[in-house]
């Protein structure tokens, strides 16, 4: 069995009137997801940051940029809705 763990992926998309609607329901494809961030969200998954990268990076245009990284042990936020609290607590 694999272990889930949270990453967060947070993206760029440089071109005018770009489109975020594929890479958006590419990111919602795993399945658990939060986003309150304009281009940040937090999903969990299996799989490693590269694997991450590399499936989402299919969707975006190369003078984009995509950051993909696993959560660490520590964190801090201010401003959020209490459900946004509530998620990361729960799945970091």
């Amino acid at each position: 069995m694999f272990r889930m763990k949270t990453f967060c992926v947070a993206y760029d998309l440089n071109s005018p009137s770009q489109d975020y609607a594929r890479l958006i329901e590419a990111i919602k494809s795993y399945g658990t997801w939060w986003h309150h961030l304009d281009s940040a969200w937090f999903i969990k998954s299996p799989h490693s940051a590269s694997e991450i990268r590399d499936h989402l990076g299919r969707l975006i245009d190369s003078n984009d940029e995509l950051l993909v990284f696993e959560v660490g042990t520590h964190w801090a936020g201010k401003g959020f809705e209490q459900k946004g609290y509530d998620w990361l607590k729960s799945n970091w």
